[in-house]
């Protein structure tokens, strides 16, 4: 079976940070309960390292920690929003907001619910 890849560019709100992520299509997307994801509306994209490069904004990137501090959540400075960060689950890679992704209405994705709220028990769910 083929897998057909897309590549899209998002980013930030004001627009000083700028990304490039290739994915396979269709591409699954967690819908996660958990309070920060839940309170910022984030749907998740997991890629690997190796399909993303931050293109710019590297000097306007806030990073937030709490509990583990393994997770890296980074803000634009300047206007406040998480387009990507380094999830907990994935640490060798990056989570990007669906929804800070520019031209992809056409890319129809499969979503999936995710019980971030019970972390521990529902991580071994995301291979």
């Amino acid at each position: 079976m083929t897998v057909d890849r897309h590549t899209a560019e998002g980013g930030c709100h004001c627009g000083a940070v700028r990304f490039r992520v290739t994915f396979d299509s269709p591409p699954e997307l967690l819908d996660c309960n958990c309070s920060i994801c839940s309170k910022t509306g984030f749907l998740h994209l997991i890629a690997a390292a190796s399909d993303f490069a931050l293109l710019r904004g590297s000097d306007v990137l806030s990073d937030y920690r709490w509990g583990t501090g393994t997770a890296r959540h980074l803000f634009c400075a300047l206007c406040g929003i998480k387009s990507f960060y380094v999830p907990r689950s994935h640490p060798d890679g990056f989570s990007v907001n669906w929804r800070a992704l520019d031209g992809v209405e056409a890319v129809v994705p499969v979503i999936r619910e995710y019980d971030g709220r019970d972390w521990e028990a529902a991580r071994a769910d995301l291979g």
